[in-house]
């Protein structure tokens, strides 16, 4: 049940100035459809019988703001500490001429009624309207009645709304992913019937629906429709080759059930867009570099953690997510094979996985670790061994892991030195850097400055493989992994 109790006093003040100034003013949308459900909406629509010249006369010009092509004007207010309700949107009635372009109507037509606005709208659900003036309900297409069977349905033919805005069809899979409902049969084969519409869509607005359902509560869900209704190709084709991979050894599902469920753990532990996204990616590397070798013929992937990293870049680069992430994302991939074997972990290591990934994002690697687990069908992480990741890594951190942290600067190295900045300054810090990583013990003004005086009697050159010596070496990793991989599968 809906009341005036429920919805903030900012979008009652708003629609109380519309129905005093003569017009109709209704909720509409997802805050009615949310209101309903139980759950609180996250934005405040509301929709009106005035143009939108009337709704700025109405509240000044100085308080609102138009500047799209649906007549929806912006009032601002600015009392609220709330940051989602400075700006109040309303839109007035409309309705949509024909679509030629598969994402925007071509003509907007105001001074309609409110059932022909709503006629226009995406899903039954999303199209029930609230009057606060008398507290009544429109719902002319059953929304309320699908919410209680969990249902998402179109209003009207769905081949009508799917051509008129192809996202919609990803539109529904999130929404079926964030409310945990089930597609109508009749929506479901419309979906499957106009799929190939989404190739006239903007791949930023794909994008953003990705995310989305990437940040829903069951993403996991959400990817399996995508797939299922044949979308997966227009947003993440290299997914398909893990259907059916096998594993084996420890693994419980085949490399496509895994990642999904490691991103699933993800989702259920409320870990960020950025983690979710490396959970998705961490294995897309296993089915190109798959092998079967020995006796039992179990498989391996060796080096597909550096496949992965490619793939993702590449991914992540086609869907034009931004840079920061991208390259988080990317990283996270990299190294996600880390603290796989605890055998091999030295302080040391932990140190330079920090500097190549951020000291912001090394939780996100021991959480992507503790997914991986979980996506692999076998009990979570032993709480031994995760304890003495965590601890590895705080030691760590205490020790310099960045050139700011040297106990060293580059006055100190003029005063010693009598040289000017520059390229070969620059290379004796990385020098430095690279000494106390692998021995922080070594991060002392004497033995530093020592340091100092002995490297610049080098060459130019020489200090420059010195300072790259870390970089170097992953460097060298990776193409030995390239090149073996290249070899196991006779590639090149």
């Amino acid at each position: 049940m809906i009341t005036r109790e429920n919805i903030p006093t900012e979008v009652q003040s708003v629609a109380d100035a519309l129905e005093k100034g003569g017009f109709q003013a209704y909720l509409v949308g997802g805050c009615v459809r949310d209101l309903l459900i139980g759950t609180t909406p996250k934005d405040w629509d509301l929709t009106t019988d005035a143009h939108p010249d009337e709704i700025q006369g109405l509240f000044g010009e100085d308080e609102t703001f138009c500047n799209n092509d649906f007549g929806t004007v912006g009032v601002k207010n600015e009392e609220t500490e709330d940051e989602t309700l400075k700006v109040i949107e309303v839109t007035p009635y409309r309705t949509d001429g024909v679509y030629s372009d598969a994402r925007r109507p071509d003509k907007v037509e105001f001074g309609v009624s409110l059932e022909e606005d709503l006629k226009r709208r995406d899903f039954t659900i999303n199209a029930i309207a609230y009057r606060l003036h008398d507290e009544s309900i429109v719902d002319l297409f059953e929304g309320q009645e699908d919410i209680k069977k969990k249902r998402l349905k179109t209003v009207g033919n769905p081949d009508e709304r799917f051509t008129e805005d192809a996202l919609r069809m990803m539109r529904a899979v999130r929404l079926a992913a964030q409310l945990n409902f089930a597609i109508e049969a009749q929506t479901m084969a419309s979906i499957t019937q106009n799929h190939k519409q989404l190739s006239l869509i903007a791949i930023e607005r794909i994008a953003d629906e990705f995310i989305k359902i990437i940040n829903t509560n069951t993403p996991m869900q959400g990817i399996v429709f995508l797939e299922r209704l044949e979308m997966i190709d227009y947003i993440l084709p290299e997914i398909k080759d893990s259907i059916g991979c096998e594993q084996g050894g420890i693994h419980a599902y085949d490399v496509y059930e895994h990642i999904l469920r490691t991103l699933q753990g993800a989702a259920d532990k409320g870990f960020s867009t950025e983690l979710r996204l490396a959970a998705l990616f961490h294995d897309i590397g296993k089915p190109a570099t798959r092998t079967t070798g020995g006796k039992n013929k179990e498989y391996s992937f060796f080096g597909h953690e550096v496949v992965g990293a490619r793939m993702t870049r590449k991914i992540m680069k086609r869907l034009k997510m931004p840079r920061e992430l991208s390259q988080n994302v990317e990283n996270l991939v990299r190294w996600h094979m880390f603290f796989s074997d605890p055998e091999e972990i030295t302080l040391a290591a932990v140190r330079r996985t920090i500097v190549r990934i951020g000291e912001d994002h090394i939780d996100n690697l021991l959480n992507l670790r503790i997914c991986d687990r979980i996506g692999t069908g076998r009990p979570k992480e032993q709480p031994f061994r995760f304890r003495k990741y965590k601890a590895m890594v705080d030691e760590a951190l205490r020790d310099p892991i960045s050139v700011k942290l040297l106990k060293i600067n580059g006055d100190k190295i003029m005063d010693i030195t009598g040289e000017k900045p520059g390229k070969t300054m620059g290379y004796v810090l990385n020098s430095l850097m690279e000494e106390v990583l692998e021995d922080p013990n070594k991060n002392t003004e004497k033995y530093l400055e020592n340091r100092v005086l002995e490297l610049y009697k080098l060459s130019e050159s020489e200090l420059a493989v010195l300072a790259k010596v870390g970089k170097e070496k992953q460097a060298e990793e990776e193409a030995n992994a390239l090149q073996a991989i290249a070899k196991a599968h006779k590639v090149g």
